[in-house]
């Protein structure tokens, strides 16, 4: 059902609005997905499922004819359509005439018994789902990359912050392990949401089932039983028990907490590596001709990282969207979500896409530089050991009060020397000449050494790794997904 891409762009295009998820940011597969051209080959097979599973429960319905016309689906004419819903005023009316006229003796067969909400609810589930698999892909693929990442310097030490100050050492590759753990959360509900998902299935106007009702003289049963062979036609192992004309927009809320949730991960993920960027650390991929700015040529800033966190901001604020749609549907239905979820939904699957992307992107090259790395670490650690200097002095017999603040008094003319412009922190050096810390004087040198004061982080690496992650890999099913198609 996917449209064909486009292999140049006419002029023609470039004078009307074109959303720039299909420019610029999402991918081929995710854009093919929600197109105008997907969405009205779902309803075109909705109708004549509908038609089929009547005809096979026992209305009198010209099989060969509704066979036929299944197989013409793909066979549409927009312009036809859309001179129809000027009439019509009605697009769902508009394709079905135009589908309908494709075929005589099954078009006045479909849609029997139907809503609108038939046709849109069900294939608006379809494209849910369908999406949500893309999403579970590209977030695989993501997480994969990630851990290769992590894996690589699992025991390479770096300065450790909170608050954005120099704390505890940690570990490359432990501080990757967070970014991928936010991932497997969203990695959890993206496929929670997705196997939840029911169909609409054959309602009715209220949710009633009436018309069908009627259309099968008072049989239950195969009311019942239309309802469930829809489902597992379209590839749905249920429907839900009970409708408006609508399924519950709360389902639809719910979605973008969990897309918006994709977004939140790769924002602070992106953060993070601005930071780093800043302190020049860790960097993203950079191209060898890439323009950092138009004026400073020296510039090499984190743009995919920021365009990552750009395009999240947006992703995040949807959700208050979905909750004021469902708030405001009036008892079995009213139409105002209906323009709304069109842009809604489709930009959050497409925003998720162009995040997860970027990402995938970024974690393909990143960029350690070590050097760096060890150079904050050494200007850092001193202070960082005092600590345990204070704690292997008083072991000693020493008075721990006085020691404290003799290594205090020091520390503080280090942090001034520091500040005055010194590259070198000098706190060593002003401890191992204070006779009341000769006790320690031995092991300065090995405490300065990073590896020592990351604690647990290497293992830590493995143990999540091959504990959480690779088997929550291997019991997740796989999409097809490309990830490497970025266009900008």
């Amino acid at each position: 059902m996917n449209a064909p891409e486009p292999t140049a762009k006419t002029d023609a295009a470039f004078d009307q609005y074109q959303s720039p998820f299909s420019s610029r940011y999402a991918g081929k597969a995710m854009r093919a997905l929600f197109s105008e051209r997907t969405r009205i080959q779902l309803w075109r097979k909705l109708w004549c499922v509908l038609a089929q599973e009547q005809r096979e429960l026992g209305l009198d319905l010209p099989k060969g004819a509704i066979d036929d016309l299944g197989k013409r689906i793909a066979d549409i004419d927009f312009a036809r359509a859309a001179d129809l819903e000027k009439s019509f005023r009605h697009e769902v009316m508009a394709h079905l005439s135009a589908f309908a006229e494709l075929s005589p003796a099954a078009g006045p067969f479909l849609h029997l018994g139907a809503t609108s909400c038939y046709i849109t609810d069900n294939a608006d589930l379809i494209l849910m789902r369908t999406g949500l698999d893309l999403v579970r892909g590209a977030l695989v693929l993501l997480i994969e990359k990630l851990a290769a990442f992590a894996d690589q310097h699992r025991g390479m030490p770096t300065l450790g912050y909170t608050h954005f100050q120099p704390a505890q050492p940690t570990t490359v590759g432990k501080r990757a392990c967070l970014w991928i753990q936010d991932l497997l959360l969203d990695l959890e509900e993206v496929s929670r949401l997705r196997d939840f998902l029911p169909l609409r299935g054959a309602k009715g106007t209220t949710g009633t089932q009436a018309s069908f009702l009627s259309l099968f003289k008072g049989d239950h049963n195969k009311v019942k039983e239309l309802d469930h062979r829809i489902a597992l036609r379209l590839g749905f192992e249920r429907t839900f028990a009970v409708t408006g004309q609508t399924y519950s927009r709360k389902v639809d809320s719910r979605l973008l907490c969990v897309l918006a949730g994709v977004g939140e991960s790769c924002a602070k993920a992106g953060n993070d590596l601005r930071l780093l960027a800043h302190e020049r650390e860790v960097e993203e991929p950079y191209e060898s001709q890439q323009i950092g700015s138009s004026a400073m040529a020296y510039k090499r800033n984190p743009m995919r990282s920021e365009r990552m966190c750009s395009i999240a901001r947006f992703l995040m604020h949807l959700p208050a969207n979905g909750f004021e749609t469902t708030a405001q549907q009036w008892l079995e239905r009213s139409l105002d979500d209906s323009a709304n979820r069109r842009i809604v939904l489709s930009e959050a699957f497409l925003a998720a896409d162009a995040v997860l992307r970027i990402y995938h992107s970024i974690a393909s090259g990143l960029i350690v530089n070590e050097p760096v790395i060890r150079a904050h670490l050494k200007r850092e650690i001193p202070f960082l050991c005092t600590e345990e200097l204070l704690l292997q002095a008083a072991r000693e017999g020493g008075d721990r009060q006085l020691l404290h603040e003799r290594i205090r008094i020091h520390s503080r003319a280090a942090v001034e020397r520091l500040k005055g412009g010194a590259s070198d922190n000098d706190l060593f050096d002003r401890l191992k000449a204070d006779p009341a810390l000769a006790s320690v004087h031995g092991i300065l040198n090995d405490l300065a050494r990073g590896e020592n004061l990351v604690g647990r982080a290497p293992e830590q690496v493995t143990e999540f790794l091959e504990n959480q992650v690779k088997p929550l890999l291997a019991r997740t099913p796989r999409a097809e997904v490309n990830v490497e198609d970025l266009h900008v």
